[in-house]
């Protein structure tokens, strides 16, 4: 998605949820100075985990588990949500791709990587002591932003982990998109997480 596509969006959510774009630009600095060729994945390894392929995105609604019991995995790319990949990591599935703000099971997320899972990882306004603390303990990593991109940090649309992947497997054309662990309409949440929800909703809604 092109920013200024994505631009007039995010200004209804930066409105809506109270957050800074001003922190959000300067998470996505910091996060850009400490990516370097030792650290970071080319764009052409999500290319290939995701153009023409099914593609399965895990969220981490508490169906998630019930769901992969039922569910035939095997030759789609998985990419997880943040906290999604616990629940994977448990069941022996490492994720292709973990798309997070390190909010999630770190250890778990950091374990998957080293396996071989690729880490989107995305920096906003809140997270900078996560990302001083957890990039360095990770590799084969892509750097995400929801504002202006950089050089070395992306916008692929999309505002929480969940959609975010929805978006980003939509970016470099899935053949298909099929939603796990996803309850857009649970009301045993926080209120900010149902605004998360109400904004996941309505962009994946557009979105597929």
């Amino acid at each position: 998605m092109e920013f200024k596509q994505w631009e007039p969006i995010y200004l209804d959510i930066l409105e809506d949820m109270g957050f800074s774009r001003e922190e959000d630009e300067q998470a996505a600095i910091i996060l850009s100075r400490m990516l370097d060729k030792d650290n970071t994945a080319d764009l052409s390894v999500l290319r290939k985990l995701i153009a023409g392929k099914s593609v399965i995105v895990c969220g981490n609604a508490p169906c998630l588990k019930d769901q992969l019991e039922v569910t035939d995995i095997s030759g789609k790319t998985i990419i997880a949500a943040d906290g999604a990949t616990a629940v994977l990591v448990d069941r022996g599935i490492i994720p292709d791709i973990i798309v997070t703000d390190l909010d999630g099971d770190l250890e778990k997320e950091i374990l998957a990587n080293k396996r071989g899972s690729v880490v989107v990882v995305h920096a906003h306004g809140d997270n900078i002591d996560k990302l001083e603390r957890y990039v360095p303990l990770m590799k084969d990593i892509i750097g995400s932003t929801q504002s202006v991109p950089l050089v070395n940090v992306y916008n692929f649309g999309g505002f929480s982990d969940g959609d975010r992947c929805v978006f980003l497997a939509d970016e470099f054309h899935a053949s298909e998109i099929k939603l796990l662990g996803f309850d857009l309409d649970d009301v045993n949440v926080t209120d900010i997480k149902k605004k998360k929800l109400i904004w996941a909703k309505k962009l994946i809604g557009d979105l597929l």
